[in-house]
């Protein structure tokens, strides 16, 4: 068995499943899944080799003795010829049909296509899995009013419900470009050296079996797409855009995370706490967001993974380098494991956000005067007041306040200053009826239900079948 794990990436953060498709296990037996694919069409197409031949390959598809494979290594320098002769050793009568007219990108192109095509199908099932959670976080506070903040100061009130879809519609963008790219996943096919199929051309004679290869292959691989053209490899292109979905995704939990922290900080929300887990080593009464901070910190480098592909897809000469080689066995991999990391820690999180509404409250009428002026000006003028007239005498009563609060610790006193204002001409009670806060949210009730409805729910419904089953068990 091929499970050596050294990253803290598969020890620590990302799930069983992502490691099994990642692991060499999965890798190798696909390059023999390729090999018997290959000789397969090869038979069909007139090539001289028997159904024992492709029998023997398929009976040791997964019986690989990778000591022998390590030893050949060190003595040829070429991992896939490794694992050619390994598996010649295995099927003695296959041996000399194994990688027959194939250059090594055969494999490693066409096996890198489905093992990241897999791996986009545990994210978007942990994608969905939190867009069901933060739906359901979603309705069930969209009446919970709550300060909405700007530039993290205190603005117009929203509401819990409302700030979540913000989280909600980020993920539904990064599922539609996970959609795209998973419906345009190609696999290079078998198309040689420089990618003109000349091996082909000449084991065959005939231009019209050469151009049925690739079809052939991809449909054995469970794929109805290849690549048009190619050098020797698949373009870099894919490994950019493949990373590219994965780094959004890792903003938009990022952007989640900060978000959590912050109102964490300020007592409004908190993520789960389990009945034994230590915040601080050092002081024990701490409760720190650390599954959101992880969420950051993996974020951070899967936004930085994805200046890998990017570089090695500008720096490809002509039809072939292998400085792709090294880099991309690294950066894609990690990529998904990290992403893979963030999404366990997201749904863990919205499982079971804690929302304190007594602190939401009390910070909210602490700071409702300054929020609700604005409603009392637009009352005022339509009592008959001047409104640049208003707007200077409210502007200047706010700070007045501010300063008493500010300054002095006092309890915020605008509502008496501006009902003993005569310009205005309203009663204490009657700014307080304006300053109601349920009525000071806008639509964000009904955004909240419109936005669900509209957006979120054909999704859960197109992959409802998805969110039962998938372990979001943080490891550590």
């Amino acid at each position: 068995m091929e499970k050596v794990y050294v990253t803290p990436l598969s020890t620590r953060y990302a799930s069983k499943e992502m490691n099994e498709i990642w692991a060499g296990d999965s890798r190798y037996s696909i390059w023999r899944k390729l090999w018997v694919a290959l000789a397969e069409t090869e038979k069909e197409l007139g090539i001289d080799i028997t159904d024992e031949q492709i029998k023997e390959m398929k009976e040791h598809i997964n019986d690989i003795d990778y000591e022998v494979v390590r030893e050949r290594e060190k003595e040829c320098r070429h991992d896939v010829m490794s694992h050619v002769y390994e598996f010649g050793t295995k099927c003695p009568s296959a041996k000399g049909i194994i990688h027959l007219g194939a250059t090594s990108c055969f494999v490693t192109d066409n096996a890198d296509v489905i093992l990241m095509n897999e791996a986009l199908k545990i994210v978007k099932e942990k994608l969905v899995l939190v867009i069901n959670n933060l739906r359901k976080f979603a309705l069930e506070n969209k009446n919970v009013t709550c300060l909405g903040y700007t530039h993290f100061q205190p603005a117009q009130l929203t509401t819990v419900g409302k700030r979540a879809t913000l989280w909600l519609q980020d993920l539904i963008e990064d599922l539609e470009e996970l959609e795209f790219v998973e419906s345009h996943m190609k696999l290079l096919g078998c198309k040689g050296t420089t990618g003109t199929q000349e091996s082909f051309m000449k084991l065959f004679k005939d231009e019209e079996k050469v151009k049925q290869i690739d079809g052939k292959i991809a449909e054995k691989m469970g794929f109805d797409k290849v690549f048009g053209v190619s050098g020797q490899t698949y373009t870099r292109k894919l490994d950019s855009r493949v990373l590219n979905v994965l780094s959004g995704v890792a903003q938009s939990a990022s952007k989640f995370a900060n978000d959590m922290r912050l109102l964490q900080h300020e007592k409004e929300l908190e993520e789960p706490f389990e009945k034994g887990q230590i915040g601080s080593s050092a002081m024990a009464y701490k409760r720190n967001p650390m599954r959101s901070e992880r969420i950051n910190s993996l974020s951070r480098h899967v936004v930085a993974l994805a200046a890998d592909p990017a570089m090695t897809a500008m720096t490809q000469w002509l039809e072939r380098t292998l400085d792709d080689s090294a880099n991309k066995r690294i950066c894609v991999p990690e990529a998904f494991l990290s992403v893979d990391g963030i999404l366990t820690l997201y749904a863990n999180i919205t499982s079971n956000i804690v929302v304190y509404k007594n602190v939401i409250r009390t910070k909210l009428m602490q700071e409702l005067p300054f929020m609700g002026t604005e409603e009392i000006l637009m009352k005022a003028v339509l009592k008959g007041g001047d409104r640049q007239e208003l707007h200077e005498r409210i502007r200047v009563l706010s700070m007045e306040a501010a300063r008493e609060v500010k300054e002095y610790g006092r309890p915020n006193d605008l509502v008496d200053r501006i009902a003993a204002d005569s310009s205005f001409g309203f009663t204490k009670e009657e700014i307080l009826e304006i300053l109601n806060p349920d009525n000071l949210c806008g639509r964000a009730v009904h955004q909240v239900e419109d936005f669900i409805k509209e957006e979120v729910e054909p999704v859960l419904e197109k992959y409802g079948d998805l969110i039962n089953g998938i372990n979001v068990e943080v490891n550590v």
